[in-house]
């Protein structure tokens, strides 16, 4: 039986602010990666975020990102990687202090954005995201795109492969930019089609018809996308409708 993870990016509003629906978002996903602080969220939706998590039974990862609240951590930055080590402890350990006084605990971390497809080819800034995990507790996981550059230079860490449902891919396995017309796919129906196809026999077609094979633990679906709650609950539904068992990888 395929097992596959359903993970989701929470807690990315700020102040007043609010993006996507998260309560709603906690009853269909398995693992919430929650915005630290840098590229969105703040200490009081973080604790919000985490508390809901902990009621439902999900688990609790820290999306770090670039130091880039105006940009929404999608801008690229070249970060001095002792620098950039620090910044990812920073996040890493607020939200875990947040998560435990909840009741619960950070248990996988999740780069955002550009430092997401920046680590995936950096093995300097992916060595300097790791070295951040590993002194805090190399037993968390790191989530990330198969084949990225984190694989090779993540020493003594565990590191997860994910897929992400709603993504159009390149025919060497990235993600294409958000740059380009067409990088998020809308259709519903074809997201699900996707998500099952990447579960069950671990493919996705890429953008120029390739297909691409993609071994991974757990799936991404978006919570700030239109209609993002409605999509996420129909690939979870299709999922288990296609035999795929729904479990956290951390």
């Amino acid at each position: 039986m395929a097992v596959i993870d359903i993970n989701a990016d929470l807690g990315e509003g700020f102040g007043i602010w609010e993006l996507g629906d998260d309560l709603a978002l906690l009853d269909v996903i398995t693992s919430a990666n929650v915005a630290c602080g840098f590229h969105a969220g703040d200490p009081l939706i973080m604790r919000r975020v985490c508390a809901a998590a902990v009621e439902r039974g999900v688990t609790i990862g820290a999306q770090v990102s670039y130091r880039d609240l105006a940009g929404f951590g999608r801008r690229e930055m070249d970060v001095a990687a002792p620098e950039l080590t620090a910044e990812v402890l920073y996040q890493l350990a607020a939200l875990d202090g947040i998560a435990r006084t909840e009741g619960g605990r950070v248990a996988y971390v999740k780069p955002h954005g550009a430092l997401y497809n920046r680590v995936a080819r950096d093995a300097v800034q992916a060595r300097a995201v790791a070295d951040a995990v590993r002194a805090y507790d190399p037993s968390l996981p790191l989530l990330t795109l198969p084949g990225s550059a984190v694989h090779e230079v993540a020493e003594g860490l565990t590191v997860v492969a994910e897929c992400f449902a709603d993504r159009a891919y390149t025919a060497a396995g990235r993600l294409v930019s958000r740059r380009e017309p067409g990088a998020v796919v809308h259709d519903a129906d074809e997201v699900v089609r996707r998500a099952v196809r990447m579960a069950v026999d671990g493919g996705v077609v890429a953008v120029d018809g390739a297909d691409v094979a993609l071994d991974a633990r757990s799936m991404c679906v978006h919570g700030d996308t239109p209609g993002a709650v409605a999509l996420a609950g129909a690939v979870r539904a299709a999922l288990t409708d296609a035999g795929v068992a729904l479990e956290p990888f951390a």
